[in-house]
């Protein structure tokens, strides 16, 4: 049963100027009373074409891996817009970019690898993995399978990943337990597993339909990565 009163989301043609607009005089006027008297277009240009932009990557997904999940809604695959300023030196209240994530594995979505998709009105970043293992479960997992066969196929992987950028190292020696001299050493250093690019001009195709087969086209070149550690996190659970 759907409502009546429900509306009915447009189809994604590209982000729009009032889209990217909006991005852009957000950081020009990052404070509450601004972002109220402009809620109406947070909510058209903002979230309106967020779960556009979503809606139709999840069909594409349907196709490249039925398992990865699009949910057109904030706090699904939209993340939210305002800041979390507890333990921040910087207090202003809202993002100044889209972020938006799809994930892949069972339970909640935050604790699973997936793309990550990261909007200013001038740039883009678009990657895929996992930004922090759990220390006592994930990391563990994710270390064993470094060290075994497993961690062979992963080099396989990122070395077909070509000029995407590899994250996630975080120690400065090798875990007690596995060897120092081990062929993927530093593999073992990390503590997250992520690969993306940055695009420091936003693609044109951003304001096109077309910009689907330029995200889709990125995120099936990541996707045996993104497979990889959902694999290890899966083992977890």
């Amino acid at each position: 049963w759907v409502s009546r009163c429900m509306t009915p989301m447009r189809r994604f043609t590209g982000f729009s100027a009032e889209t990217l607009g909006f991005l852009t005089e957000l950081a020009a006027n990052n404070d509450r009373a601004w972002f109220d008297a402009h809620r109406k277009d947070y909510k058209a240009h903002f979230v309106g074409a967020a779960q556009s932009f979503v809606a139709a990557m999840g069909e594409r997904f349907a196709e490249l891996h039925p398992g990865i999940i699009a949910e057109p809604r904030v706090n699904g695959s939209i993340f939210r817009i305002n800041r979390d300023t507890r333990f921040s030196t910087d207090k202003t209240p809202y993002k100044t970019h889209m972020d938006i994530m799809f994930h892949i594995g069972s339970g909640r979505s935050r604790e699973n690898p997936g793309f990550f998709f990261r909007m200013f009105p001038d740039s883009l970043v678009l990657g895929a993995g996992m930004h922090g293992f759990h220390p006592k479960t994930v990391l563990p997992a994710f270390r064993t399978a470094v060290a075994s066969t497993d961690g062979a196929r992963l080099t396989t992987i990122l070395d077909g990943l070509g000029d995407y950028d590899l994250g996630g190292e975080h120690y400065k020696k090798v875990p007690r337990g596995f060897d120092a001299d081990h062929p993927r050493a530093t593999l073992l250093k990390h503590n997250a597993l992520h690969a993306g690019k940055t695009f420091e001009v936003l693609p044109d195709a951003a304001k096109t339909p077309d910009f689907l087969d330029f995200c889709s086209d990125h995120f099936e070149a990541l996707l045996p990565l993104l497979l990889w550690v959902s694999e290890v996190v899966e083992s977890t659970k």
